[in-house]
């Protein structure tokens, strides 16, 4: 089926209005649908990956051009596999048989007119499993309100606060504030956490935050922000996740892993400002990251 969003692109914030059909975007992607991997992923926060997995399925391309990509291989060179919308549907069950607690759509946005047509014909087939929206962030309120009867978690970063960053870094020097807007109508949609009694989300927005080597994700700047928005019960996780990948090596301030006392600095900011619903991550020793997360204040939220 042809659709017409396809013909003249303008899903996402690039605005590129391409036909997909015929060309790419800046995004590299096509009009089929493309994958690198779907499996049950243990590496989310807990209320997320739960005991049972995450049903992570991994998009090709992207709408970013993060210089530090830890998947620059899926993400910038595209490495995937085209797949239909009839097999995406099949994979979501087959992921829902296997137990996965979600459905966990990673860097979903170019891909957003054909997974939304792949979800309402699951669920007409039995998927019954939460289904979470894993972005950076970088969207269209438009394209999220065509989401919202068929997305019920929201997974977004918040990347930086400064434009200057976000141009120098993912070619997005409007990132804050489409960032910041369209956080906002995630979080109109579907407020903030809502747990099960196993203590897994059925509902709700999760808020990431990367901190970056030399302060150049300007966390207090970002936190304060958010707490001031949308208050201190916003579920935040802080990551520290971050080393050298990609094309970071030629940015000499990326060049190196986040330090113990850069990460604890933006957690006293957290914990400054009152936030009560925070996970964090474990340091590596090494410039690889550790999936750990532990949990500060009250993570379940009525």
């Amino acid at each position: 089926m042809i659709s017409s969003d396809l013909e003249a692109c303008y899903i996402c914030p690039r605005n590129c209005g391409v036909n997909r059909y015929h060309e790419k975007g800046y995004c590299r992607a096509g009009a089929e649908l493309e994958l690198n991997l779907a499996q049950l992923h243990f590496g989310e926060e807990p209320p997320i990956s739960g005991s049972a997995g995450s049903g992570t399925i991994f998009f090709s391309h992207c709408n970013l051009r993060c210089v530090y990509c830890q998947n620059s291989y899926i993400s910038l060179d595209g490495h995937g596999t085209k797949i239909s919308e009839e097999r995406l549907l099949e994979i979501m069950l087959e992921l829902q048989t296997l137990g996965a607690h979600n459905i966990n759509l990673v860097t979903p946005t170019h891909f957003s007119i054909q997974i939304a047509s792949a979800l309402r014909k699951a669920k007409a087939q039995g998927l019954t499993i939460p289904v979470v929206y894993n972005t950076s962030a970088y969207e269209k309120v438009d394209t999220l309100k065509s989401l919202e009867d068929l997305v019920d978690i929201y997974l977004p970063d918040y990347k930086y606060h400064h434009s200057v960053f976000a141009k120098k870094y993912s070619q997005a020097a409007d990132y804050p504030q489409v960032a910041f807007a369209a956080i906002s109508e995630m979080i109109r949609q579907k407020g903030f956490l809502q747990m099960d009694s196993q203590g897994i989300v059925q509902k709700g927005v999760l808020l990431r935050h990367l901190v970056l080597p030399n302060g150049l994700s300007s966390s207090r700047a970002a936190l304060q922000m958010l707490a001031s928005e949308f208050g201190v019960l916003l579920p935040l996780s802080l990551m520290a996740q971050y080393y050298p990948a990609g094309n970071a090596g030629a940015y000499p301030e990326l060049n190196r892993g986040i330090s113990n006392a850069e990460y604890q600095k933006a957690l006293d900011v957290i914990l400054e400002l009152g936030f009560v619903n925070v996970f964090t991550q474990e340091l590596s020793c090494d410039d690889t990251w550790t999936p750990n997360f532990s949990s500060k204040g009250n993570d379940t939220i009525a």
